[in-house]
């Protein structure tokens, strides 16, 4: 069977794709349509290898799509495709003719192998038992109250190999966090917000992986922050937030604190809303809310943390 290799150039606002071998281009845009024209063009031509260089983040979404749909795909180094196209003699730099070029270099170099986006489940198995460590070390502090000295020693000691559990586990999810481009982005996306620190941001990595593809009611009312009817008959109950992902509003509860003292927006806006007369839980509750929503558009839109952000 002819091996077939496709090269393509990335850039903010369009695709450009080169078959190797085949004249014809295609230019198609950088959204979600136009990426879906790519993908079937690859699974169509059953491609040997697709590549693009590795450039600025505009290639994550193609990259995604095209590790969804099993097609064996490649970011390269820009430089190498660089070095490659001038000892071909091509000085010029033009989409289509970068397109053609990454093509050509797919086809070319020996030992170019396929680097697919990682599954994200192992790195939710490393966050739930992160997890697990951290409530075994609340519940064995706990039992420290009360007992002998003699039963404290041993307590102390498991407490004490617990927390190098933990420091090794949480050296796993950093490493699993950046050797995956796509948790790469958003971790560095979420660490950009004050108040987001690299434990949360693990966590909405690991277990909202919704994030920034959901809209703003949507997202809300997964993780639990949006406020639901209590209503039977002629009763009006008082609106509860409940359900949801208990982990992660857990997490982005303790961001939110944090938030309200360091974050600009997320103070402004708690004590705007302290000043109206609201109950501070039911402040919080709301800066919860509004910070989950900025940091799903950032993660949609792939901007970092900006204080112009405004109130929702």
């Amino acid at each position: 069977m002819e091996k077939v290799y496709i090269g393509i150039d990335v850039s903010k606002e369009s695709l450009d794709v080169a078959v190797h071998g085949v004249k014809n281009l295609m230019r198609v845009k950088n959204d979600q349509s136009g990426i879906q024209k790519v993908v079937r063009l690859a699974v169509k031509r059953n491609a040997t290898l697709v590549c693009f260089e590795a450039t600025g983040g505009y290639e994550m979404p193609l990259y995604v799509a095209l590790s969804e749909a099993n097609v064996s795909v490649a970011p390269l180094n820009p430089r190498q495709v660089r070095d490659f196209a001038r000892s071909m003699g091509k000085l010029a730099k033009t989409d289509t003719i970068d397109a053609r070029i990454i093509a050509h270099f797919a086809s070319t170099v020996p030992g170019l192998k396929s680097r697919p986006i990682p599954d994200t489940q192992e790195l939710k198995g490393i966050m739930t038992r992160r997890n697990q460590l951290v409530e075994m070390i609340t519940m064995e502090s706990n039992r420290l109250r009360g007992v002998s000295t003699d039963l404290s020693v041993s307590i102390k000691a498991h407490i004490a190999w617990l927390k190098q559990q933990l420091d090794e586990i949480n050296g796993m999810l950093r490493s699993s966090i950046d050797q995956d481009p796509v948790c790469r982005e958003k971790d560095d996306l979420l660490q950009s917000t004050p108040g987001i620190g690299p434990t949360v941001s693990a966590a909405l990595v690991a277990q909202l992986p919704e994030l920034g593809n959901l809209n703003r009611r949507q997202i809300a009312a997964l993780v639990g922050v949006a406020p639901l009817n209590r209503d039977s008959g002629m009763s009006r109950g008082k609106r509860i937030i409940w359900g949801g992902r208990g982990r992660v509003r857990a997490a982005l509860y303790m961001s939110t604190l944090v938030a309200t003292r360091f974050n600009p927006v997320i103070r402004n806006f708690y004590e705007r809303l302290l000043s109206a007369g609201k109950a501070k839980k039911v402040a919080l509750t709301a800066c919860m809310r509004k910070l989950l929503i900025i940091l799903n558009a950032m993660i949609k839109h792939r901007t970092v943390w900006s204080n112009s952000h405004s109130p929702v």
